[in-house]
């Protein structure tokens, strides 16, 4: 291993894959910031480029640095204008964007580039380490497996529902569920619940959904709500980016243990950095102290900390499937996986054998590329947080134009446009109801992960009997019934404690 981290050294940081990295971080970041145009869009794109170099080492260098650039800078329109254009930046948008009402936006920043940073380079070196013994154990998860995962996401929905809205969350979760069985299934090849609309036939759009439960509706309630201030503390804290040592104290261990469970989810072949950021924030939220827990959802920094460093060290843990098995791990590795067999080069277990520079030059070029990116986009953060700082007439036009900019670059039909307005109505009734919209978002997304699973682990065992087969499953399975009953249990105790207290008075 040390020869291989000596030749990867080498590799990298010659002048021409310095370069290649800094060149990927700056594409992936400016178009991380844009809302509807994800690191697959982009990483499309460049593909032609990589391939034109012809070094498979620094064309893989470069993607990469695409790839995670754009997850690094996801979170900049998370923060600042409520609109996460890509899926693993939606639970960053739930502290992020109240600390930027609060006129601490600069300080969101922060915390959002520090935990990036973190959750990155410790990936890094996790995957330096550990990637050949975490591919046998990645192999390890069937079908079954993955259905028990995405029910322990299912499970965690209560983290993301306010005091007395466990109810309202679970409603809109079942929603999101619904939604995600338009278009053509899993088990059988045709459409479903369409309406006769062609459009329908591939289902929602991801984009066009995220935009229409956060983007839009924030648009359409500044316009309904004129009285309504643009920050909450005033424009002063804009340039503030500083973190007290208490608030770095109360990070600190979440980074640690979000970045390594981060990792963890994101070694899994299909489960990404999707899952593991609201993995990431439902774990944070459910071991927090009681009075802290309130917070979150209001502008909590755990809360921001969590899912940004889950999810960049998950897109680190996305490449031990791809470069130990050959197996992408989600949609972006998967044309990362198309581009490195352009290149001629054959992901596998004999990468790190017969291609030792690429292996380990690219896994040495992560660590670097966090750190330029932390380099980078550290002095940007007062001239990025001043788009608050644009008077509310030009700032509604400016989210409106985003918004259906991004959702229809998402699907590349007008159609879409009709469908995101609806559905962005019937989300700024929603939230005037006080109804949580997030739980509606993860039903959606990890809806069709669970039927795709469940449908295959009930063929591969011909019938529900895949729940009882495999000890694994039973032990997630057993997880998400902990998750669900444990905010239950903790209330209960707590009125109790108080009733107790109540009679010694």
């Amino acid at each position: 291993m040390l020869d291989g981290i000596l030749i990867g050294l080498s590799t990298a940081f010659s002048l021409s894959n310095l370069l290649m990295v800094i060149g990927g971080c700056l594409i992936g970041t400016f178009i991380g910031m844009l809302p509807g145009l994800g690191p697959m869009s982009i990483i499309s794109i460049m593909i032609p480029v990589a391939i034109s170099i012809g070094d498979p080492s620094a064309a893989l260098i470069l993607l990469a640095g695409v790839y995670y650039g754009a997850i690094f800078g996801g979170s900049t329109s998370s923060i600042l204008i409520n609109a996460p254009g890509v899926a693993s930046t939606v639970a960053t948008s739930f502290d992020g964007y109240p600390l930027a009402r609060q006129g601490k936006a600069g300080k969101a920043l922060t915390v959002a580039a520090i935990s990036s940073f973190c959750g990155g380079s410790i990936g890094a070196i996790l995957l330096m380490i550990f990637a050949p013994a975490l591919a046998s154990v990645a192999l390890l998860f069937h079908s079954a497996e993955y259905f028990a995962l995405m029910v322990v996401g299912l499970s965690a929905i209560a983290a993301f529902a306010g005091t007395g809205q466990v109810v309202k969350a679970l409603l809109m979760t079942v929603l999101g569920l619904i939604m995600a069985t338009v278009g053509e299934g899993a088990l059988f090849n045709m459409p479903r619940f369409t309406m006769g609309i062609m459009d329908l036939q591939s289902g929602f759009g991801f984009i066009t959904l995220a935009m229409a439960m956060f983007a839009l509706p924030e648009a359409l309630y500044l316009v309904l709500d004129p009285s309504r201030s643009r920050t909450e503390g005033g424009n002063s804290e804009i340039k503030d980016l500083r973190i007290s040592k208490a608030e770095a104290k109360s990070i600190a261990p979440v980074i640690g243990r979000q970045s390594i469970q981060g990792f963890l989810v994101g070694v899994l072949p299909g489960a990404g950095a999707t899952i593991a950021s609201f993995l990431g924030y439902a774990v944070e939220r459910n071991i927090a102290p009681k009075e802290e827990q309130a917070q979150f959802g209001k502008g909590a920094i755990k809360g921001l900390a969590a899912p940004e460093s889950a999810n960049n060290a998950a897109c680190t843990g996305s490449f031990v499937p791809l470069l130990t098995l050959g197996i992408p791990g989600s949609g972006t590795t998967a044309i990362l996986l198309g581009a490195l067999i352009a290149l001629n080069v054959s992901p596998g277990p004999r990468l790190m054998v017969d291609e030792p520079q690429i292996f380990w030059a690219v896994i040495i070029s992560m660590y670097v590329g966090n750190l330029i990116l932390l380099i980078l986009n550290l002095p940007l953060i007062p001239y990025i947080a001043k788009v608050l700082a644009v008077p509310r007439n030009y700032l509604i036009p400016f989210i409106f134009f985003f918004t259906l900019m991004g959702a229809y670059i998402g699907q590349n039909n007008a159609t879409e446009l009709l469908i995101l307005v609806g559905l962005g109505v019937c989300a700024t009734v929603l939230r005037f109801a006080d109804y949580p919209l997030a739980p509606l978002l993860i039903g959606f997304i990890l809806g069709s992960m669970l039927e795709d699973n469940f449908s295959r682990s009930m063929q591969l065992y011909d019938g529900l009997g895949f729940l009882m087969e495999r000890p694994m499953t039973i032990g997630l399975l057993g997880f998400a019934m902990i998750l669900v009953i444990l905010p239950g249990y903790r209330a209960r105790r707590a009125r109790l404690r108080q009733a107790g207290v109540a009679d010694g008075d």
